[in-house]
């Protein structure tokens, strides 16, 4: 399993619920970011994540 990065991370409790992190995400991706949104169930909150090996390609 490759590794990743955290771009960026949205509570869990926000009232928008995953939505400022899919928002997000898709903004990376329409930068050719090939960014993913997970959640992180130990820090409540939902995570904007780029696997490493696609962080590594994209320098």
């Amino acid at each position: 399993m490759t590794g990743r990065v955290v771009l960026e991370r949205f509570p869990a409790g926000s009232p928008r619920g995953s939505w400022p992190a899919e928002e997000y995400a898709a903004d990376r991706l329409r930068e050719g970011v090939p960014a993913e949104v997970v959640m992180d169930l130990e820090s409540d909150a939902f995570l904007v994540v780029v696997r490493q090996r696609a962080a590594s390609a994209a320098h």
